[in-house]
């Protein structure tokens, strides 16, 4: 009988089809492509079976091990919780690789070396930033991403508490205990490098295989003078500030204009925010709807399955991306293999890395610079037929198969 060799995955959260999660599920079959079977390991209780539906990514096969907790509440704090699950599964399994995407292992540190394990930390933000004096942007309640999300009380104390107790368990440095660090895009590489003085490796996230990088794109002219928005209902996603501020703007330019947000609404303060959402809309004098299949001005789609999302961005011109400080963006990634034309902040990973900075989408740092992007797409054909062009060679480069052939080489390096 042939023993298993084990790799374990660290993350706080299975349970939702986020970035990171993509992440995670990706290296599960980059560990698989390599000859080892992978361990998901969790704070929360593990539930991966909406994956081929989410991602096109089956992780049935894979062993789990999770402390129990059923998530109702306080999920923020699960991220503390990174050395606690990795003890765990030391005590039944000996992983020659441990890859983590939370940074709290530090209590762990011991036990991975003491075992030879090889250990692999994946950066999607580095948490130290929030008290770095060399990122002072980024402090508490600076950077607009938190302020979003986490400035009104009481998610304000929310927060405050977590970061007083992130010193506890965060790694200090961490190239001085992991054997491989990635970051998720070149303005997370780079804000690591300004703390720690060591650049880590760039590897993007991959488009997952259920989204797919479409054949053949419908003309600009059988699309509908619409624009897409993707990602979970919540604060810094700053859906109230393209209601409020950037669609009635774009009305005045395309009167038939139509914004579609799907999102998840997995939490308590998911659900209250989508019910604001509608409020606003209404408010606003905007017809909303809560499906795509009733004429409306503004259409919120909580929970849709990806078969839905795709058709609806097969039949828009544009992708708006609102939330400032985006580590990386994989809605974004999502709706350039669909051959979306994207308007994103000129912050964050989306814009270093998917937008290239202007080569591959559009940019902005206001409502006029937003809307005059969205305007130059749903309207100017010859605009929109180069950017389609644009988005899909750049979806080419983040092909999931890409994903693992670079990430299984650079692991085999150090085993």
């Amino acid at each position: 009988m042939v023993k298993n060799l084990y790799a374990l995955i660290v993350h706080h959260y299975w349970n939702r089809a986020g970035g990171g999660e993509l992440v995670c599920a990706s290296f599960a079959k980059v560990f698989e492509s390599i000859g080892l079977k992978s361990v998901l390991g969790s704070m929360a209780k593990i539930d991966v079976s909406k994956y081929p539906e989410w991602f096109g990514i089956d992780l049935s096969r894979c062993d789990k091990v999770d402390l129990g907790i059923k998530l109702r509440a306080f999920g923020l704090y699960l991220r503390l919780m990174g050395s606690l699950i990795i003890h765990r599964v030391f005590k039944k399994y000996h992983p020659e690789v441990v890859f983590t995407d939370v940074p709290t292992y530090k209590h762990a540190i011991n036990t991975i070396k003491k075992h030879n394990s090889k250990l692999i930390e994946y950066i999607h933000f580095p948490y130290e930033a929030w008290f770095s004096r060399k990122l002072t942007q980024f402090n508490l309640m600076e950077d607009p991403y938190i302020v979003e999300r986490y400035g009104r009380f009481p998610m304000n104390i929310y927060f405050r508490i977590f970061v007083k107790l992130l010193p506890f368990t965060l790694r200090e440095n961490p190239f001085e205990v992991a054997d491989l660090v990635f970051a998720n895009s070149m303005w997370t590489a780079n804000l690591v490098r300004r703390i720690h003085d060591e650049s880590p490796i760039v590897l993007n996230p991959p488009i997952p295989p259920s989204t797919g990088i479409v054949e053949k794109v419908k003309p600009f002219d059988l699309r509908d003078c619409a624009v897409v928005m993707v990602g979970r209902f919540s604060e810094e996603k700053r859906y109230h500030w393209v209601l409020q501020e950037v669609f009635p703007r774009l009305k005045k330019i395309c009167d038939d204009a139509k914004l579609y947000i799907f999102g998840a609404t997995g939490t308590r303060t998911g659900r209250a925010y989508y019910a604001r959402l509608f409020e606003l809309a209404k408010s606003m004098g905007f017809k909303a709807s809560a499906t795509p299949s009733i004429d409306a001005d503004v259409y919120l789609v909580e929970n849709a399955p990806r078969s839905v999302i795709n058709n609806v961005m097969d039949r828009a011109r544009a992708f708006l991306h609102a939330t400032i400080n985006e580590h990386w963006g994989i809605a974004v990634a999502e709706a350039m293999a669909r051959g979306l034309p994207i308007v994103v902040h000129k912050s964050g990973g989306t814009w270093s890395d998917l937008a290239s900075e202007g080569f591959y989408g559009l940019g902005y740092t206001n409502v006029e610079e937003a809307v005059e992007a969205l305007a130059k797409l749903v309207t100017n054909s010859s605009m929109w037929n180069l950017y389609t062009q644009k988005s899909i060679e750049k979806a080419r480069e983040l092909t999931f198969n890409k994903f693992i052939e670079k990430s299984s080489a650079l692991i085999k390096r150090i085993l």
